[in-house]
This record gives structure tokens, C-alpha cells and sequence, in this order.
């Protein structure tokens, strides 16, 4: 089946305001979307891999994006992914799932952060020992259960930014070893 590419939003655009004071060394942008994210993070990092697992967002990028630090691949989480990062950045899916809509841009799963713990169950292995993690997430996800799943993982984290919506807030946690 096949997805449209994920078009930024709020999410998005929060995301890309905080970017730019982590971006350094090599980043990982997870789930890339347009690459909005991923063009960001390569205005001060060395390095950017921008991973989707769909196909026809990273075909869109390759397209529109030409930035020689950019590395466009096709990646369920981290299952082609074989390096460490400095930085690594996810604006996943995180509303819980709707059965009445199909669309996996969205949806992080039953409860909506069963993706998250996927993510977060492997992204140790994948950030340096001084690295760091921009995660965002929304209130419709359960914050207590993504600060247990942090927890759980070996992790700490703060929150560095939140932007109140008309049926949800945004949060964006740093999360570091």
C-alpha cells in the first residue's frame, strides 16, 4: 500500500524551531517526511540521514532536496540503519489509532505510542555516549507513559519546548543517555 508523503504541520514547524541549537555532528532524522526536518538539521550539522519507511517520501526527496550533507534511505525505524548518531530526530505518528481512518502518517499505534516504544526500545544502540534524542509527541499520547518508556530505556529527559493546539499540546522532550 501505498502513502502519501506527510505534508508539514504544526508539529513539523515546532520541530524545525528547535532544531538548529542540537544539530551538530551527525544527525539521524527519523520518520523525514518532506525532509523539512532533515534540511534544518543540515544547515549546522555535519551530517544528515533522513529515513522514512515510506518509499514515496524519500523518492519526494530525493527530488526536491539537493544538499550533498543529506542522505535520503528507506528505513522501517532503525532496521537499515548501521551507525551512531550525535543527534537524532523523530516527529513520529503519535495520535492513537482511528479505525474509521487509515493513514499511517498519523497513527503511532493502538494507544499512540506503541511507535514511540519501538523507537525508543532500539535508540540506544544508535546515539553516541554524549548523544541526544528530539522527540515529539502530544498530549492525545499519554505523557506519563512516554516519561515510563523514557525511564525504562536507561534515559532522562526534559521537556524544551510545548505548543498549546486547539485539541492537543505538543511537547518536544531532550532525551539523553
Amino acid at each position: 500500500m501505498t502513502y502519501p508523503v506527510y505534508q508539514p504541520r504544526e508539529d513539523s514547524y515546532l520541530m524545525q524551531k528547535v532544531i538548529k541549537e542540537y544539530a551538530d555532528g551527525r544527525v539521524l532524522d527519523m520518520g523525514t517526511g518532506t525532509g523539512i526536518l532533515a534540511k534544518e538539521a543540515a544547515k549546522t550539522a555535519i551530517s544528515v540521514i533522513a529515513a522514512d519507511i515510506n518509499h514515496v517520501s524519500i523518492e519526494f526527496c530525493r527530488k526536491n532536496i539537493k544538499d550533498k550533507k543529506i542522505e535520503f534511505i528507506v528505513s522501517d525505524l532503525f532496521e537499515d540503519i548501521s551507525t551512531k548518531f550525535d543527534l537524532i530526530i523523530f516527529n513520529p505518528p503519535y495520535l492513537p489509532k482511528d479505525d474509521n481512518i487509515e493513514d499511517i502518517a498519523l497513527y503511532g499505534g493502538k494507544k499512540g505510542y506503541e511507535l514511540i516504544m519501538r523507537f525508543l526500545n532500539d535508540a540506544g544502540k544508535y546515539i553516541e555516549k554524549d548523544g541526544k534524542i528530539i522527540l515529539l509527541f502530544s498530549s492525545l499520547t499519554n505523557k506519563e507513559k512516554i516519561g515510563e518508556i523514557i525511564k525504562k530505556n536507561n534515559f532522562t529527559y526534559k521537556e524544551i519546548s510545548q505548543e498549546k493546539q486547539f485539541f492537543e499540546v505538543l511537547y518536544i522532550y531532550l532525551i539523553e543517555k
